[in-house]
């Protein structure tokens, strides 16, 4: 089972909470600390060290793999959906590409995201698709309703996508299919066969719980204060790291199996580095 953490995220969580990494420094320790935990993957965003806000840009997200390089071999994602509901540009959004990442997210729809919008036109998904497939990048496709699974695969018979698919199933975002064991497990039927998916749960009231479901189906989970900075209700997480232990102390109870990172190349398809 791969474990993927995401330690910043692209939303205000930084007003709520003051363990949120913010400087590429920050997001790399923090990445750091969740892979001594158990992580195999780390889901990257950057944000203006500054202003705090959301700033998908070359030289922050060199610095973070940089960093993350210096002091481990995690699977590094980076994020083609940076700040996308909070009004970035999709262009500004691709310029991760530029690093030709092992691992990319991919979004495949434009949905009601919050109080926003969150623009992923076909046209542009397409050419997202097509440079991924272009410089062997390989897309974690995010799924934020099963109609979004539907999507995916006619990409994938325009040849867009090449096996073996990688399905990111995000529940609870408001716009998207709310968070409950009977959404997540339609989900799981409407995926193709031989896939691998993540369980992604928005939210700290029913993250955990949703994630034991999913690791019970047989798919992958994600963690980290970008989707949820609590540890209990109540109980605010100190560190990425401490969301990490949690779901790899309940795997360990259902006797799952937590993947390393050369564990988790291969199970994803991916280049083993040297």
């Amino acid at each position: 089972m791969i474990i993927t953490v995401a330690p910043t995220g692209s939303g205000p969580m930084w007003k709520e909470t003051p363990y949120l990494p913010i400087t590429p420094e920050e997001i790399a320790e923090e990445a750091v600390k969740a892979y001594e935990a158990g992580a195999a993957v780390a889901h990257i965003h950057v944000r203006n060290p500054k202003t705090k806000a959301p700033y998908p840009d070359v030289k922050l997200y060199s610095e973070v793999i940089e960093r993350i390089r210096e002091k481990c071999d995690m699977i590094i994602q980076l994020t083609t959906g940076g700040g996308g509901p909070y009004g970035i540009p999709l262009e500004q959004r691709m310029c991760a590409l530029e690093l030709n990442p092992e691992f990319a997210s991919l979004n495949v729809a434009t949905m009601t995201f919050g109080n926003s919008i969150f623009l992923n036109p076909p046209e542009a998904v397409e050419k997202i698709a097509k440079t991924m497939l272009e410089r062997n990048i390989k897309p974690e496709i995010e799924c934020y309703d099963v109609g979004h699974i539907n999507l995916a695969l006619q990409l994938f018979e325009k040849g867009l996508l090449k096996e073996p698919l990688r399905f990111g199933l995000v529940l609870g975002v408001r716009g998207g299919i709310p968070a409950t064991p009977e959404n997540l497990m339609h989900m799981v039927k409407a995926l193709p066969k031989n896939c691998r998916w993540n369980v992604i749960v928005v939210g700290g009231r029913v993250q955990f719980q949703l994630l034991t479901l999913g690791m019970i189906l047989g798919g992958d989970v994600r963690v980290g204060m970008e989707d949820n900075f609590y540890l209990a209700k109540g109980v605010v997480a100190k560190s990425n790291a401490q969301l990490v232990t949690k779901v790899v102390k309940i795997a360990k109870e259902l006797d799952k199996e937590v993947a390393t990172p050369s564990e988790a190349r291969k199970l994803l398809g991916l280049p083993q580095k040297s």
